[in-house]
């Protein structure tokens, strides 16, 4: 059709499919460049920031017992969330992710909440991470070079957005490259701690068990069962981000073998890193510090080595967080870019460039992550002690409570498609199956349960639900009259027969969705 031409519509479950102006997918290609092992090094360096910091607020909580118990839970829902996933990605090698198996199994509503849920999780996830990437930046350049930004932190937030919207955008080779990288270093820096702490002489069992229990409590448990709730959702720093390995899935070489081999290899080694660093970085300085640390990993190295170093230790640091930082925005950037070149966010954020790379939606979700931080740091000022400091709580907690939702809903559309689609090609099967599945969405809806009960979460929820009500709405109104059949559109309505677009092409469905036929039904509902 040519591109000045009249659009054909078709309405399907509720909403209005307009066909693609010629160039519309060739303006939106990505390029395939990454093998297992880049696709490991992504899942890696999406999470590896959180050994570093974050997880030990989980100890404060519940106690080190409260927190290792809320640790192999987390194992278990990981498990059988990934195996789930994984199937499930090699079945729709699409970059939607989360928002494909959501609009698959429960039609284009379900698909936009799961979707967005993820990118709040991104959007939220990377500008905490330059949050703290700006704070040891700051002190490693004061205390090398003299020089610091401490009253314009605002600068350091603008520089490490920019030189990591260039790197995401100079092309997906790149991408996969510095991840393996940066992956590689962390991991290392992180075994150099290990080490360190196992033979320092300052390693004790009895610092693990340190905060005094309450009344008819315990040492392992100090505060009781209940807090485990609450612990559940900082021992997720130790696997945040690993769920993104679905959105390279137009980038891989081979999804159907790739994407569940390196999320099994990212997830054994984010099990041994995490186990380690909740261990010894806990035996080192005791778990009544290590529980309202904000930096455990620093002052682990700090209790080892003396504060001489500290710019060299904080380089150490930095380099786990920047590690993250590529990794979750290379996330919001396919995430964004998919539910765009749908047609559910702006049609404009599916651009790519001559590199074949997102830039607009990486350029997006960094102006709205921007504009976040210059909001926590305005409160900061105001209220150095009471705005600020629940402010940064809210972006901290909206990360995990849209990952908590992004997982349920993606477990919930696993057992749908395995009744919706039973024909559907699936390379590669999940062995937990259904069950597995199950489990990772109760765990998931425990977490939850966790965020409505503690009332310091709840200012998150309340943010989390204003975003909601304004995208549904918008999407209500105007932009579910104008959705493009994409990949993820396609294989939805084809009862997951129409799969790798860039096998079987785009618009493969355009003569069957808008001819002169009935409309067509769509399979999810």
């Amino acid at each position: 059709m040519a591109e000045n031409a009249a659009p054909k519509n078709r309405k399907v479950s509720g909403v209005t499919y307009t066909k693609a102006a010629d160039g519309y997918f060739e303006k939106r290609t990505l390029k395939r460049s990454a093998g297992v092992w880049g696709l490991w090094g992504l899942a890696v360096a999406a999470v590896i920031s959180g050994d570093f910091s974050g997880w030990n607020f989980g100890i404060d909580f519940a106690g080190f017992g409260g927190m290792l118990i809320a640790f192999a839970v987390l194992i278990v829902m990981y498990y059988g969330m990934i195996f789930s996933i994984g199937e499930m990605a090699a079945a729709m090698p699409h970059t939607g992710g989360a928002y494909s198996f959501g609009r698959s199994a429960m039609g284009p509503w379900g698909g936009l909440v799961t979707g967005l849920a993820e990118t709040i999780e991104y959007v939220a996830t990377t500008a905490v991470v330059v949050f703290f990437a700006a704070q040891y930046a700051n002190g490693v350049t004061d205390g090398l070079l003299g020089f610091s930004l401490e009253d314009n932190m605002w600068i350091w937030w603008l520089v490490l957005y920019a030189i990591f919207i260039a790197l995401n955008s100079a092309g997906a080779a790149i991408s996969f490259k510095f991840s393996i990288i940066v992956s590689v270093i962390s991991i290392g820096i992180l075994l150099v701690f290990s080490v360190m702490a196992a033979f320092s002489g300052l390693f004790s069992w009895d610092n693990l068990f340190n905060i005094p229990p309450d009344e008819g409590q315990t040492a392992f448990l100090p505060h009781g069962v209940t807090p485990i709730l609450f612990a559940l959702p900082f021992a997720m720093w130790f696997f945040l981000g690993i769920e993104e390995l679905p959105l390279a899935a137009e980038e891989s070489h081979n999804p159907a073998r790739d994407i569940p081999k390196a999320g099994f290899w990212a997830r054994g080694t984010l099990i041994v890193t995490g186990l380690l660093i909740l261990v010894l970085n806990t035996g080192i300085l005791g778990a009544d510090v290590t529980g309202v640390s904000l930096e455990p990993l620093l002052e682990g190295f700090t209790a080892m080595v003396g504060t001489g170093p500290a710019a060299v230790l904080a380089l150490f640091a930095l380099i786990g967080l920047l590690a993250s930082l590529q990794g979750i925005m290379f996330a919001y950037g396919r995430n964004m870019y998919s539910l765009s070149r749908a047609g559910y966010y702006p049609k404009v954020f599916s651009l790519t460039g001559k590199r074949q790379t997102p830039w607009v939606a990486l350029l997006v979700g960094a102006i709205i992550g921007f504009v976040a931080l210059v909001i926590l740091d305005i409160l900061t000022r105001v209220d150095e002690e009471g705005a600020g400091a629940v402010a940064g709580a809210i972006i901290l907690n909206i990360a995990v409570w849209g990952a908590v939702v992004a997982y349920l809903l993606q477990m919930i559309s696993f057992v749908i498609l395995r009744k919706k689609f039973p024909n559907a090609n699936r390379p590669y099967r999940s062995p937990w199956g259904v069950p597995g599945a199950v489990i990772a969405g109760v765990i998931s809806a425990l977490i939850f349960l966790g965020f409505l009960l503690n009332e310091d979460f709840r200012p998150a929820i309340i943010a989390i639900a204003i975003v909601y009500a304004v995208i549904l709405i918008g999407f209500a109104f105007y932009a579910r009259h104008r959705l493009v059949l994409s990949p993820e559109e396609e294989y939805a309505l084809s009862g997951g027969l129409h799969g790798d677009p860039q096998t079987e092409g785009y618009d493969a469905m355009a003569p069957e969705v808008f001819d002169a036929s009935p409309p067509v039904k769509d399979p999810t509902h």
